[in-house]
């Protein structure tokens, strides 16, 4: 039986001189624990050893101003089923630091956050043995799709008023060979609004949008279909009766309110269910395709 281990590391960003947080999860034969994630409970083999084998390698891109945390069920159930998962969080674009929120800059270095994460895994004593070495599979929430799809080979430009100048910019983002899949979940995608854009993403895409979401409605992932070099590549649902912020982890029942709107779901909407079958969902596409 694998269980889920953990452990807090740092990755260096040598370009902008800083290291930035990332919560590693990955197969372990250490028995779980009750422990946290950030400020979330969670059972956790905190800094086991890995189990041996090799593991697909999967790396989790949250949302604007958002946290890798609100990702723990999903990272966790990832490793429980065979994967090796980086969580990394995007500096100046959390929720304890969104100084770039809506510049150029956050779009450009979101893509080579992750370019950095997997580049992490390879280097680590402790599981660059254990990590499928050229293969990766990138999930992305919101602002976190827009991160998968430009480090995947999309080509976005800014807006005008994300640039000092006021003026449009394509934005520099190096694709990476090694990404071979994508989970988008909500993804917010206007930036690949050019003609073209999308074409050079060719990977298989699980993506999955809310019927209820006031942030990402549904034109969004008809930017994804519409221009991907193959939108067969692409499995697209919309959750019936979902919103934005559904795909997050279900919270304690201590922060659920009205007032935290990432707790909230629309009316009739049951995020633990929704979760064990998002899930499985992710994990069975990833080990498909990844």
């Amino acid at each position: 039986m694998r269980f889920a281990g953990c452990r807090e590391v740092g990755v260096e960003d040598a370009a902008r001189g800083v290291t930035f947080p990332m919560t590693v999860m990955y197969p372990t034969e250490t028995p779980e624990r009750p422990d946290r994630v950030g400020p979330y409970p969670c059972a956790l083999a905190r800094d086991a050893a890995p189990a041996e084998g090799t593991y697909p390698l999967a790396i989790v891109s949250h949302g604007t101003g958002g946290s890798p945390f609100v990702y723990r069920t999903l990272a966790a159930h990832l490793a429980r089923s065979g994967f090796v998962v980086g969580l990394p969080e995007h500096p100046g674009n959390n929720r304890n630091d969104n100084s770039l929120e809506g510049t150029v800059r956050n779009l450009t270095d979101r893509p080579r956050h992750l370019s950095l994460a997997i580049d992490w895994f390879r280097e680590d004593e402790r599981l660059r043995r254990h990590v499928r070495p050229d293969a990766a599979s990138i999930i992305g929430h919101s602002l976190g799709g827009y991160t998968a799809l430009a480090a995947a080979g999309g080509v976005p430009t800014s807006f005008a008023r994300e640039s000092p100048d006021g003026t449009e910019r394509v934005i520099e983002a190096r694709p990476d060979p090694r990404i071979r899949a994508l989970a988008l979940l909500a993804p917010a995608t206007v930036w690949f609004r050019a003609e073209g854009a999308l074409r050079a993403v060719d990977v298989p895409i699980l993506m999955l949008d809310a019927e209820k979401d006031p942030y990402t409605p549904p034109f969004h992932a008809q930017i994804v279909l519409g221009g991907v070099a193959d939108p067969a590549k692409v499995r697209y649902r919309t959750v019936e009766n979902a919103g934005h912020y559904s795909f997050l982890s279900p919270f304690p029942e201590a922060m659920i309110a009205p007032s935290f709107l990432p707790s909230q779901d629309p009316p009739g909407f049951d995020r633990e269910r929704f979760h064990t079958e998002l899930n499985a969902e992710v994990a069975e596409f990833l080990l498909r395709h990844g």
